[in-house]
């Protein structure tokens, strides 16, 4: 038995001025459902959103919910109001008599979500916002509970709280969010905004891609048919036609309503199935393999309360060229710190940090401070106001290169203020990665970007020849990305793990909380003491771990080398057209090279690892 329907949309088609944002789209929301929404920025997953609610209204069609259904909406813009106390904003939708019978849970609510419920609104940051009005949505219960990008802002620590919660709440959740593994983990359904409609996937996001592809491949089987059979209807005509003959007449002119809608139809679709083109750079400056090193670097700042807060203690790291790392932590844990010190905006207030003279950043800022929103998108790529750009040494026309991201061309001379967020960090990675630096950073680089772009990002980086550092709380983009996590526990302590995030957590899960290893540390030592007996002391290096420790520097050498030949070979401009064969040869033989390459320094660092835990 089916279960029972809350909220129905029939037929519903939606405009803004000229712009159609749904046609003919239905669907239905039944109790117990978890919804993942997906689809790309600008699709209308927002717009969907207020629908909903019903504070959008439809054009056309019906929309139709049961009677005394509650809806509840966390949106990405939150306003404060003066005077008002988060425990009070918590509240403000919550009826005066039964105030009592929830106020248990504002306690519990804003303790996971690490927010004080009696400081005021107008103090709270942007992501302190955030999370504010998430409480509000979890406090209030509705019967459907719309989510537009929960996780942003929040540590891993609490998105992991939010997902077991989400997973027992009692009524209906549609979430929206970049984050893959949250999707995933809290999803049984997926609705997909495509080309003004609604796909439903009965399954939830962590099959998502297998569903689409699936759909896609059909709908290319179809175009190609229906292109097979306007070919013959074309050929029919180029033949002549009797005007004479009306039913002939009439043949021609369904040929042509064929020819049109196969060509809208196949250019929707390659729309769809588009990708975000951008070409590699062809180099990065290989003089030095150390690109950074602090030293015994401590870092620390005075409260408004007179207390100190140490957020680097004696830390000290080695950074080499090509690098890939994640950083982790929560919020003040000291992640914005280690960044401006890498980059020389601040000081070190002990140790040293040691800088290639020569290296240069790319900064991704999550605050998107470097978009100018009262100028134009031209004019942010290009702010001589030219209509061309440098692309990684190469001139690109601005509107060709928007294409790339995305962009529909005509939109060149809109202002960035009319972007959604996620149009705004598309444009943002579109700047950066016009010419990225020796040394590129992302702080928090997948909020608001859509599936599409996230999968452009992860394929860009791949094949990125510098330094990377990435802050992200989106678990499935650091396993795609880095190979080594920073983890920013608090009070100056930074623990360093090889890998990505599901390294990072199948080694710390199920150890004991930093506060409980001294009680941990005193059993043990009882217990030993009691039993009588010793640790066992540290086993060394195999005698083959040692030899092969050893030769890797030699075996990293030889590929560095081979690289630079094939490089060196390919930087020829005539190459190709002299011999195309082995360029392709070379080609190949290079990425093959740069992989042997990734393989033997993650190995030497493994081994490196094993030596310092004998140490």
């Amino acid at each position: 038995m089916p279960a029972p329907l809350l909220l129905s949309v029939k037929d519903a088609s939606v405009r803004y001025g000229n712009t159609l944002v749904f046609e003919n789209m239905s669907f239905n929301i039944h109790e117990g459902s978890r919804i993942a929404l997906v689809g790309r920025n600008g699709a209308g997953k927002s717009t969907l959103m207020n629908l909903i609610t019903g504070a959008r209204e439809l054009d056309e069609g019906e929309r139709w919910e049961e009677v005394g259904v509650s809806i509840g909406y966390l949106q990405q813009d939150i306003i404060a109001v003066e005077g008002e106390k988060v425990f009070d904003y918590i509240f403000s939708e919550i009826k005066e008599d039964e105030k009592e019978l929830y106020a248990y849970k504002v306690d519990i609510v804003t303790e996971a979500l690490q927010i004080d419920p009696n400081a005021l609104m107008t103090t709270l940051s942007g992501g302190q916002l955030r999370r504010a009005g998430l409480a509000r949505a979890l406090v209030e219960e509705p019967d459907i509970l719309l989510l537009d990008e929960p996780t942003n802002h929040l540590d891993l620590e609490v998105i992991e709280w939010l997902e077991t919660y989400l997973k027992g709440y009692r009524g209906t959740l549609l979430c929206i969010s970049h984050d893959r593994t949250f999707l995933a983990n809290i999803s049984n359904q997926v609705f997909w905004l495509d080309r003004g409609g609604l796909r439903v996937s009965p399954s939830g996001f962590g099959k998502f891609d297998e569903w689409s592809e699936e759909l896609l491949a059909q709908e290319e089987r179809e175009l190609k048919n229906r292109k097979q059979t306007v070919m013959q209807e074309v050929e029919w005509a180029s033949r002549g036609v009797k005007a004479r003959r009306k039913r002939n007449m009439r043949r021609l002119e369904q040929m042509k309503i064929m020819r049109d809608k196969l060509k809208a139809d196949q250019s929707a679709y390659n729309r769809t199935v588009s990708k975000i083109k951008v070409n590699s750079a062809d180099s990065i400056e290989h003089s030095s393999k150390i690109v950074t090193e602090f030293y015994n670097v401590s870092k620390s700042f005075e409260r408004t309360d007179g207390t100190t807060l140490t957020l680097l203690d004696k830390f000290s790291i080695r950074i080499q060229r090509g690098e890939r790392i994640g950083i982790l932590g929560k919020n003040g844990s000291g992640k914005s710190t280690f960044l401006k010190l890498l980059m020389g905006e601040l000081e070190p207030d002990q140790g040293r940090v040691k800088r290639r003279k020569e290296l240069e950043f790319s900064y991704f800022d999550q605050n998107r401070s470097d978009l100018k929103l009262d100028e134009s998108l031209r004019k942010n790529l290009s702010p001589s106001g030219g209509d061309y750009i440098d692309v990684l040494g190469k001139e690109r026309h601005v509107c060709g290169y928007l294409k790339d991201f995305l962009f529909d061309p005509s939109r060149a001379q809109d202002l960035v203020s009319m972007l959604s967020g996620g149009q705004k960090n598309r444009l943002m990675l579109a700047k950066i990665l016009a010419n990225p630096k020796t040394c590129l950073i992302l702080d928090e680089p997948t909020n608001d970007l859509d599936m599409d772009t996230l999968d452009m990002l992860e394929d860009i980086l791949s094949k990125y020849q510098g330094t990377l550092i990435v802050v992200s709380h989106d678990r499935d983009f650091l396993d795609q990305t880095v190979a080594k996590i920073l983890a920013f526990e608090g009070n100056g302590k930074v623990e360093t793990h090889i890998g990505g995030y599901s390294d990072y957590l199948a080694a710390t899960r199920g150890s004991a909380p930093k506060e409980k290893s001294e009680s941990k540390k005193k059993t043990t030592s009882k217990n030993i003491q009691e039993n009588k007996t010793e640790p066992k002391p540290a086993q060394k290096l195999t005698y083959k771990l040692e030899h092969e420790f050893k030769k890797l520097p030699d075996k990293i050498k030889k590929v560095e080398s081979s690289i630079d030949t094939c490089n060196e070979q390919l930087n020829d401009s005539e190459f190709y057209q002299r011999d195309p064969g082995g360029f392709h040869e070379i080609t190949q033989k290079l990425s093959e090279e740069q992989a042997r390459l990734e393989r033997y320094e993650t190995r030497w660092l493994e081994i490196l690892e094993m030596k310092e835990g004998v140490a």
